[in-house]
């Protein structure tokens, strides 16, 4: 009978560290969530910044493709 009761414990015992851990990791993934976005924002402001001070420098990769090269063109635009 004590062998059942020290299982339970200990399962209690694993249990409970798994909550504070999953709960740490879970803050954790929130503050590098806002932190991602923050610096995305951050990112988009100095870009504006930029080609404000220099708007004849060349557009960021982010962009649309220069023209004449192949691009995705979706079956369903081509129907008729």
């Amino acid at each position: 009978m004590t062998i059942e009761w020290v299982i339970t414990g200990a399962a209690l015992a694993i249990a409970m560290v798994a909550l504070v851990k999953a709960r740490r990791l879970a803050r954790r993934l929130e503050r590098l969530t806002e932190s991602y976005w923050e610096l995305r924002y951050d990112h988009g402001q100095l870009r504006a910044r930029v080609n404000r001070l220099d708007p004849e420098a060349p557009p960021a990769q982010d962009a649309a493709p220069p023209a004449g090269t192949t691009a995705f063109v979706p079956l369903s635009s081509l129907k008729r």
